[in-house]
C-alpha cells in the first residue's frame, strides 16, 4: 500500500507576527515544529504499513526550512521525503494549497491519502477535504481508528456523541484526530538516516505542471481582510477559605458582574 502523508510545519510560538500587506503569516526567524495532528496522521501510516507492507511518502508545501518536518518524519519512518518549494506557491490560502498538494500526489502516486484533522497555525480543517475533492476522492474526516481489508477502508468516525464506523474503496483520503494513536518517537538511527543519509526531494510548480493560475496568491479565491492578536485574558483568581466560604464569594463576584442575580 502506497500511502502519502501531508505534513505542515507551523510556528512554535504564539507570538505570531502578520504581514500587514499580505495578510499571511511571517514565519521567518520563529520557531517551528510539525503540526500535532499531522503527527499522528505520520503514526497511523507507518502502522498500516508495518501491517500491510507499502511505502509511506511524507509530502509538504512551504519554504526550505520545512524540510525540517519532513525529516522529522522520515526520523520516525517515512520511506521518502518529497518538499513543494516554489516563490510561486507564496500566499496561498487553503483552496490553492489543497490544488498544490492534489497536483504532486498525483505525480507520486497513492492508494490511500492521511491528513491530520487541522492545523493549529489556521485552524481551518479544510486542507484534507479540498485535496479529495481537487482529486475526486471519496474521504472520510474526524477519524480516530483506521483498518484494511480487501480494498476497502473500514474507519471510526468520531461524532459529538460517539462515533459512526465508515467504508470507503481504495483510493480514499482520511483525515485523522489525536485519539487515532499516539506518534512515536524518532529512533536514533532514524535521525542519523533522515539527517545524513536521506535526500529530500524538491518540486517546483514546473516539475508538479501546475496551473498557475490555481497557485499562490493568484489562486487563491479568499484573501485576509484583517490579521490581529486576541487582547490577553485577565489574571485568574483563587478563592480562599471553608467551602461555604467560597460559595459566599464566587456567588458575590458572580453578581457583580450580572453573571446571576
Amino acid at each position: 500500500m502506497d500511502i502519502i502523508v501531508c505534513v505542515k510545519q507551523v510556528p512554535d510560538t504564539t507570538d505570531v507576527k502578520i504581514d500587514p500587506k499580505t495578510g499571511t503569516l511571517i514565519r521567518e526567524g520563529v520557531p517551528s515544529i510539525v503540526n500535532p495532528d499531522d503527527k499522528h496522521a505520520i503514526e497511523e501510516a507507518l502502522r498500516l504499513k508495518e501491517k500491510h507492507g507499502g511505502k509511506v511518502t511524507v509530502l509538504s508545501m512551504g519554504p526550505p526550512q520545512a524540510g525540517d518536518a519532513l525529516r522529522e518524519a522520515s526520523a520516525m519512518g517515512a520511506d521518502d521525503m518529497i518538499l513543494l518549494c516554489d516563490r510561486a506557491f507564496a500566499g496561498a490560502d487553503t483552496w490553492a494549497t489543497s490544488y498544490t498538494l492534489g497536483e504532486a500526489a498525483k505525480k507520486i502516486g497513492y492508494d490511500l491519502i492521511i491528513c491530520g484533522r487541522e492545523a493549529i497555525d489556521g485552524d481551518t480543517a479544510q486542507i484534507g477535504p479540498q485535496m479529495a475533492e481537487h482529486l475526486e476522492l471519496p474521504q472520510i474526516t474526524y477519524v480516530r481508528k483506521v483498518d484494511v481489508d480487501n480494498g476497502k477502508i473500514i474507519c471510526e468516525r468520531a461524532l459529538e456523541d460517539g462515533y459512526e464506523r465508515v467504508e470507503a474503496n481504495l483510493p480514499a483520503l482520511l483525515t485523522v484526530i489525536s485519539d487515532v494513536n499516539k506518534p512515536r518517537y524518532p529512533s536514533v538511527r532514524g535521525i542519523v538516516e533522515a539527517y545524513q543519509e536521506k535526500e529530500i526531494t524538491t518540486w517546483t510548480a514546473a516539475d508538479i505542471q501546475a496551473d498557475e493560475k490555481c497557485i499562490g496568491l493568484d489562486g487563491s479565491p479568499t484573501s485576509v481582510k484583517k490579521s490581529f492578536a486576541p487582547e490577553p485574558k485577565g489574571e485568574g483568581e483563587i478563592l480562599e477559605g471553608t467551602t461555604n466560604e467560597v460559595c459566599k464569594q464566587l456567588v458575590a463576584k458572580l453578581m457583580d458582574k450580572n453573571v446571576v442575580r
